[in-house]
């Protein structure tokens, strides 16, 4: 696809410079978004007969890998928007469907809630009829790209159905939507991650991504195996970044009085071993979990559970021996190693947590039922 052939040059020319300022001021990458959609990258995955490219769950994966390695809140941006594309393709209209498909729309998930933390799939926002239309209420705790996206793919309680949720298209202009505060996050910081809260916000019923109460299955057939797969393209990309600069620094640095660098030291090679190690294990099993999606493997689902929260947990290692192999050269901005230690937080605690993965994929071992 000669659209990701451009990628690199994206990468190098656009989100690589602006990294920096993007982290230290928590700046929204537009730039980077605009170059991504004038090179069709941001309607990779939708349909050909909308104009998009048809991508892949693999071509997403390589896009945000690249992106990561530069500028992580860039890389987050463009998975929500992949992920609330996914939904928006099987369940939205041909007009957005269309205005995604050619780079002029963004759209992102608004599932986390104060009252249902990382379990993500069971929503208390509500959705009452009024008159014609629905009347959206409730507070989204941390949305990804807020009042920056053209859209929400939101999630409630159901109308009137049996079920954990439904899903919504929610137009970011909605006069029902406000924003009660900007985020001011560790890493992640040019990702617009805030709460954004619905006060009798009103959609119409063709805003309804899916039938009544069917948010749940699309969540889980949908959203969470294409999240679990880009978070941790997310954290992959961190990790190779981190290596890089950190290899870099250690080959470079130099005891004079001894005539050797620090790369010299048995002891910093040998983190720097165990750190590529971790990540190349990552790289595997993400290989290995987009082969069981693209197959539709028994174990697909298992290997969606394993993935986020072993790259998100390997990213924590490998950013951490970067800071510990780089010494003091770690802690200034201009080296980018502490950008991608903090960076690298989130994805641990990002519904669904590492703690919460373990259990699911304890109870897919023990043959237990996940809900």
């Amino acid at each position: 696809m000669k659209q990701l052939e451009a990628l690199d040059t994206l990468v190098a020319s656009i989100v690589e410079p602006a990294a920096t300022q993007v982290d230290r001021d928590a700046v929204f990458p537009s730039t980077a978004l605009d170059a991504l959609a004038d090179a069709g990258l941001l309607g990779l995955l939708s349909a050909p007969e909308v104009g998009g490219l048809g991508g892949s769950f693999a071509d997403a994966s390589r896009v945000v890998t690249g992106l990561a390695r530069s500028c992580a809140s860039t890389a987050m941006v463009v998975t929500m928007h992949y992920c609330a594309t996914a939904v928006i393709e099987k369940h939205g209209g041909d007009a957005v469907r269309r205005e995604i498909a050619a780079g002029r729309h963004v759209s992102t998930l608004a599932f986390s809630e104060s009252g249902s933390r990382s379990h993500f799939w069971a929503p208390v926002s509500g959705a009452v009829p009024e008159g014609d239309a629905i009347a959206l209420s409730g507070a989204k705790t941390m949305v990804t790209s807020a009042l920056k996206a053209d859209s929400y793919v939101w999630s409630s309680r159901p109308v009137t159905a049996e079920g954990a949720s439904t899903l919504w298209l929610v137009d970011a202009a909605n006069p029902g939507l406000s924003q009660p505060k900007a985020f001011d996050g560790l890493g992640l910081r040019g990702n617009a991650s805030a709460p954004v809260t619905a006060k009798a916000a009103k959609v119409s019923v063709s805003d309804r991504l899916g039938a009544d109460g069917e948010g749940f299955a699309i969540m889980m057939e949908t959203v969470l195996p294409l999240f679990s797969v880009l978070n941790a393209s997310c954290s992959l990309g961190l990790m190779e970044s981190a290596l890089e600069r950190a290899v870099g620094h250690v080959s470079g640095a130099r005891f004079d009085h001894l005539g050797s660098s620090l790369a010299e030291l048995p002891t910093l090679r040998a983190y720097l071993a165990r750190a590529r190690i971790r990540a190349d294990m990552v790289r595997t099993l993400l290989d290995d979990t987009l082969d069981a999606l693209a197959g539709g493997r028994s174990d697909a689902l298992l290997r969606v559970l394993e993935i986020k929260a072993a790259a998100a947990e390997a990213a924590l290692e490998v950013t951490d021996t970067a800071m510990r192999v780089c010494g003091g050269a770690a802690f200034r901005k201009d080296l980018g190693i502490e950008r991608l230690f903090r960076d690298a937080r989130a994805a641990s605690v990002m519904a669904p947590t590492s703690d919460v993965l373990y259990d699911f994929v304890g109870k897919a071992l023990c043959g237990l039922p996940l809900f």
